[in-house]
């Protein structure tokens, strides 16, 4: 059953039969003081290897893509999406009652101020979530590679179909940040739902991209499933940081790369520590 599998020990470098399957360890998620350790520490990492000549490069392409691509959705979609809210306004009945109110007490047009907003509140995103994806997809390699040589040279790449499942996941990710971008946006007419909706949502979209393109190219198959699982209120907090940072519109230029190099050390570190503790079994 088992003359076709081997083990390879990467500290000797050898290969050798092995006495059973490998199993990966059973233990349940976590705790949170080890969790915020591990968080804490790619954060610190993070910042160490972003002031690095090429990481700083790097920053530009998901950037200038995102900008330019802002740049070509409010030139196309601007006057179309207002012309079309502002009958859609017209038609809301609660409104309709502030916006006479305001007006009647001598302030200002609500829809003047609304419309507007809400077109912003429309594209932007759509703007942010392509610089995400393309940091996710084109910028984690550029990524690894630099985290990889310097950090965790002796970690094998064991992943499969890197570069179908990266792309896969980004569409998926982007639809359904969409989706629930603009499925939501109603209620942040309600205080304080624009707020906790845009962090929602962003933390939805940095965790659930970048913590499998930060593994995708090192786990095999089954430790990328053991590690998602294992470490996902990690992946989550991470997240959730990135999206509070995201809040600052400065951080928007390094935000892309930097939340990627955050991913990739917190990612890796948790990958080799969890092949430190066991052997590898590799198919012949």
């Amino acid at each position: 059953m088992w003359a076709n599998r081997s083990v390879f020990d990467y500290h000797t470098r050898h290969a050798f039969l092995p006495a059973a399957p490998m199993t990966f360890p059973s233990q349940p998620p976590a705790s949170a003081a080890s969790t915020g350790a591990d968080v804490a520490r790619a954060f610190k990492r993070a910042l160490v290897s972003q002031m690095h000549p090429n990481m700083l490069f790097a920053v530009l392409l998901p950037f200038l893509i995102a900008l330019v691509g802002a740049i070509l959705l409010l030139w196309l979609f601007w006057t179309p999406l207002t012309d079309w809210l502002r009958v859609e306004a017209s038609q809301w009945e609660m409104v309709n009652r502030v916006d006479d109110w305001l007006v009647t007490v001598g302030l200002f047009s609500l829809k003047l101020y609304l419309v507007p907003l809400l077109a912003a509140a429309i594209l932007l995103p759509v703007s942010g979530i392509l610089g995400l994806a393309i940091a996710a997809v084109f910028v984690m390699p550029l990524v690894l590679r630099h985290v990889s040589k310097r950090e965790y040279a002796g970690l094998s790449r064991l992943g499969r179909n890197a570069t179908v499942v990266s792309v896969w996941n980004a569409i998926w990710v982007s639809v359904i940040f969409a989706l629930g971008w603009l499925l939501t946006l109603p209620f942040w007419l309600v205080p304080p739902m624009a707020l906790l909706l845009s962090v929602f949502w962003w933390a939805f979209a940095f965790s659930r991209m970048l913590r499998v393109d930060a593994i995708v190219e090192h786990a095999s198959p089954e430790e990328r499933r053991w590690l998602l699982a294992r470490n996902n209120i990690g992946f989550w907090i991470i997240g959730l940081i990135c999206a509070l940072l995201n809040l600052l519109p400065p951080a928007w230029i390094i935000l892309p790369v930097y939340s990627s190099l955050v991913y990739a050390h917190y990612g890796l570190d948790s990958l080799q520590r969890l092949r430190a503790r066991q052997p590898l079994v590799i198919d012949n």
